[in-house]
């Protein structure tokens, strides 16, 4: 009975990717990166970068103080 199942094994085998294909998803990943850091951690509202809006701090408030950047 045990000889009428068939188990197929499979490995699983690398794949060689280029850095050219690579590397854009790497840059977008880390731009994407510093701007969720840069918002969460350093834009103050008064002090921001992209206007004297108070908006994005007030946003992201509360995950600030959950990951300990200091906002008062």
């Amino acid at each position: 009975m045990s000889s009428a199942v068939a188990t197929a094994k499979t490995r699983a085998s690398a794949v060689a990717l280029p850095a050219s294909a690579t590397l854009p998803w790497l840059l977008s990943a880390l731009v994407v990166g510093l701007l969720i850091y840069y918002f969460l951690g350093i834009d103050e509202g008064a002090t921001s970068v992209f206007g004297n809006t108070s908006v994005i701090h007030e946003l992201v408030h509360d995950a600030r103080h959950f990951l300990g950047f200091p906002c008062h």
